[in-house]
């Protein structure tokens, strides 16, 4: 039986992050160092790989900020590059219609804020049909302080609640490793 078509989305490794209050690179160095390893091993597999931008109203994610580009250690060439306006980042980018026309049915998840964009694509990915890995050691997110309780949740307690819900639901849980042998 053959593997199905499978794209690498890098979702929202931007520079625009550096300029945010709650960033911290306190995970950075593990992040970058899976998602390095996820991207080589997805090329040398021949899986394209395509960067997705996050661009929105003002601050560090306007595109008048000049900070929409990937972070420097971002090197690779993409199969192809898109810029999202909501959190998902399969409608209205470009982005379904690219994977479409190349017959792509399988997307492994990575970038940057787990909970966020990464989570909001997988969920919309699978509700249209495809199937998802989510490359989770390929996320970063940052502690957050719940608005009402006050109580404060670290980037590991949001990892495995992303986890938990996604689940046999919406994706199967990668790593690094596991979803480059499903490539």
């Amino acid at each position: 039986m053959s593997k199905p078509k499978t794209a690498l989305l890098v979702i929202d490794v931007q520079q625009s992050f550096l300029h945010r209050p709650y960033w911290n690179d306190a995970e950075l160095p593990v992040f970058r160092h899976n998602l390095q390893a996820l991207i080589a091993g997805a090329e040398a597999r021949g899986v394209p790989v395509v960067n997705i931008l996050h661009e929105d109203g003002d601050g560090p994610f306007s595109a008048a900020s000049g900070l929409v580009t990937p972070l420097d250690w971002l090197t690779h060439t993409p199969a192809a590059s898109f810029v999202k306006h909501v959190h998902n980042a399969i409608i209205g980018s470009g982005l379904k219609e690219w994977l479409d026309e190349r017959g792509i049915t399988r997307l492994a998840i990575s970038g940057i804020r787990t909970e966020q964009c990464c989570e909001t694509t997988t969920r919309v990915a699978s509700d249209l049909g495809y199937q998802v890995d989510f490359v989770t050691d390929a996320t970063l997110t940052f502690a957050m302080t719940h608005p009402v309780s006050g109580r404060t949740c670290s980037a590991a307690e949001i990892r495995d609640k992303t986890e938990l819900v996604l689940a046999g639901r919406f994706a199967r849980i990668a790593s690094v490793d596991d979803a480059l042998a499903a490539m």
